[in-house]
């Protein structure tokens, strides 16, 4: 057996390097080489070859030859199967290394300077994600970033629906309406920067947290890097929204905050983190009590600053009943005091004044049950109304503009809906869109549930529903719709003449790329693999229509649908 052979045979042991068709993702064996992994190393360790070739004795400790072992499994022709081979021969490539592989700047992380889609979509999870680097792909990147046409405009009231004719807007000029715009929330970010930058008041996100077990269906399995770009290429354009004295919220968990904190410290500014908020969830932990360690009982959320001059309602809450009980002592006039430190301090007054919150939340419980209309099934979620509450009450005023742009179940925008906030939230989620969607509406109907009560809620108000306009999905329906191989090499030649590829894929359909087409085909589960590899070859930046292209007839942008855009954006269309 050849070392290579025995290499991959080795690697494919560990479910961490392989995707669903039991291929090695190299990409992931790279990530972990870089972080000297311990569970890579012993692996590599295991086998005598393989350790005589990537390790190297010095006085009786064996080092890892990292750079070695990363050059190895880099090399072209690493992995030879038919599946492999196919990709190999329709990338381009510079010195020897692909387009996709080269990183030309790696700052602090594998990618940094790149621009990650991160589509979210069941559809997209499983397909190799894409980086653009900024010097390599500058022109894709502005095409990816470009603003999007926006359809299916639809007005939701109380009394049901009505067709949109026009956008309300404030004596500015600013457009006041509350948005659900489902798409992928970076290039609906970049959509929104032309109308509302500098106008928001609170963002809010609960991102996937990177724990490969995200139980919205996101595609929240990101390498650690790859998340990190993720991340940083959404908070960039997100600052840009917010007006001088506005605020974000981040909230997550141990996976990822740290590094996020120091992400968040590079693009707002260390002197703009404010706080670091411990929000307990032990009714969700407590009872994972079977691991050897300390029960996991809180999140966190980091809670950062456009500017140092910041809008903050400084809340207050009711002293808990330990505390006041310490007021025992009573005065000539019959009233109750606590002398401490030589300083009478009455309750009367405390009462009163009241208590300022802190950074640790203790008091907010981490689970809601939500009743929705479809089918009166239940929805159960860890964000509940009064976390959003406390957050929109304390950094904005009635008629501020809060933005989610990881809408989820929609807690945000049900909140500030309630507490008169204008919101806009972003998913592309089909089942989340549908959640969010009847909970808002069930709101605008007067909807009880969640601070309803407690903010005297009457129901009201309405909302605007848009999306992307799709584009490239086209070619992508016709992928997963294909009954055999030979339909699928046609839709690659359609695809090849129509320049709808990847930048880093060759135009042409070369001949040996096309056996090796034909070859994964019939393998078991061939048709599967193929449509997969044609869904990767697909340019992603197309996915979506540019508002730039409107106009152009191949889009087949309806003329209803370009009064709206030109009313919505204005001078820019």
């Amino acid at each position: 057996m050849s070392l290579n052979t025995k290499l991959i045979n080795l690697l494919k042991t560990a479910p961490c390097f392989v995707d669903d068709e039991g291929e090695l993702v190299l990409a992931a064996v790279q990530d972990h080489a870089w972080k000297l992994d311990h569970d890579l190393v012993k692996l590599l360790l295991s086998d005598i070859e393989i350790k005589d070739k990537f390790f190297e004795e010095i006085d009786g400790y064996w080092i890892f030859n990292i750079n070695t072992f990363i050059d190895y499994i880099s090399q072209k022709n690493f992995l030879d199967n038919s599946y492999t081979r196919f990709r190999n021969r329709i990338g381009l490539t510079i010195g020897g290394k692909y387009l996709r592989e080269r990183g030309e700047v790696a700052l602090a992380w594998p990618y940094k300077d790149c621009v990650l889609e991160g589509g979210q979509t069941k559809e997209e999870e499983k397909r190799k994600e894409i980086f653009f680097n900024e010097v390599l792909a500058q022109d894709e990147i502005n095409r990816l970033l470009d603003p999007k046409v926006l359809t299916n405009f639809t007005r939701y009231t109380a009394k049901g629906t009505e067709k949109v004719t026009d956008f309300k807007r404030d004596e500015n000029g600013v457009i006041r309406e509350n948005l659900i715009i489902k798409g992928n929330n970076l290039l609906a970010l970049h959509t929104l920067k032309t109308q509302f930058r500098e106008k928001v008041k609170l963002i809010y996100i609960d991102p996937p947290y990177n724990t490969g077990n995200d139980s919205f269906g996101y595609n929240d399995n990101f390498n650690h890097s790859t998340w990190l770009t993720f991340m940083k290429n959404r908070l960039e354009v997100a600052k840009e929204l917010l007006t001088k004295d506005g605020s974000i919220y981040i909230q997550l968990d141990y996976n990822e905050v740290h590094y996020c904190k120091v992400l968040m410290d590079e693009i707002f500014g260390r002197e703009n983190f404010q706080r670091e908020i411990v929000w307990d969830i032990s009714v969700l932990s407590g009872y994972k009590t079977l691991t050897n360690n300390w029960v996991r009982g809180h999140e966190t959320i980091l809670f950062y600053s456009k500017t140092p001059d910041f809008y903050f309602n400084k809340l207050k809450t009711s002293h808990d009943e330990k505390y006041l009980a310490r007021f025992n002592k009573m005065d000539e006039n019959g009233e109750r005091y606590f002398d401490g430190r030589g300083e009478r301090r009455y309750l009367r007054d405390v009462i009163e004044k009241g208590k300022a919150i802190g950074d640790v939340w203790s008091d907010i419980m981490s689970f809601q049950q939500l009743p929705t209309s479809k089918e009166k099934v239940n929805f159960d979620t860890q964000k509940t109304e009064a976390l959003l509450e406390r957050i929109i009450n304390s950094s904005t005023q009635k008629g501020d503009l809060v933005l989610d742009f990881f809408s989820g179940s929609g807690t945000t925008s049900v909140v500030a809906h309630k507490l008169k906030r204008h919101w806009i939230v972003v998913e592309q989620l089909e089942g989340q869109i549908d959640i969010l969607f009847n909970r808002i509406v069930n709101v605008i109907k007067g909807d009880q549930s969640g601070i309803s009560k407690s903010v005297n809620w009457k129901g009201g108000g309405d909302f605007i529903y848009c999306e992307l306009m799709k584009y490239n999905e086209a070619f992508m329906d016709r992928i997963q719709a294909a009954k055999s191989s030979e339909e699928l090499l046609e839709i690659w030649k359609a695809m090849a003449e129509n320049s709808f590829l990847n930048w880093y894929i060759n135009p042409k359909m070369p001949e040996e790329a096309v056996k090796d087409f034909e070859a994964i085909g019939k393998e078991p589960n061939g048709l599967e693999k193929q449509k997969k590899l044609l869904a990767e070859l697909l340019d992603k930046n197309q996915l979506y229509v540019n508002l730039s292209e409107i106009d152009d007839t191949q889009f087949k942008v309806g003329e209803k649908e370009r009064e709206l855009n030109r009313k919505f954006f204005g001078e820019q269309v």
